[in-house]
């Protein structure tokens, strides 16, 4: 089994930055994906980034001003957003599958965090 636990989110105004971070405990290996997806009030989930061993996949809303990062020793995934909008406010999930395959597909991923909140502000 294996748990997540978000950190970083908070409020920020429009064009300012915010990390993310995501560590994981329990079963997880370099070679899974871990990715980041989103729901805003009144929105489905939606994805926003995945990694695995190096290669990454983003949502083209986010391409440019996201990046996602991994530190395999510390089991910790990251999301530095800049240049945030006001419609980036949501509540962020980090989420993890037992796959090497990139995927912006919710339904394929096992294991998510609680959620953390990031609101923008204009």
């Amino acid at each position: 089994q294996v748990q997540l636990v978000e950190s970083g989110g908070g409020l920020v105004q429009a064009g300012g930055s915010l990390r993310l971070s995501c560590t994981a405990s329990g079963r997880i290996f370099s070679r899974d994906t871990m990715a980041w997806f989103r729901q805003a009030p009144g929105k489905e989930r939606e994805f926003v980034a995945a990694i695995v061993v190096g290669v990454t996949k983003y949502a083209d809303s986010v391409k440019g001003r996201f990046t996602i990062s991994r530190d395999n020793a510390r089991n910790t995934v990251y999301l530095q957003m800049n240049s945030l909008k006001p419609e980036d406010t949501a509540v962020y999930y980090c989420a993890a599958r037992d796959s090497g395959y990139l995927s912006s597909n919710e339904n394929q991923y096992t294991n998510w965090g609680q959620g953390t909140q990031v609101t923008v502000s204009s």
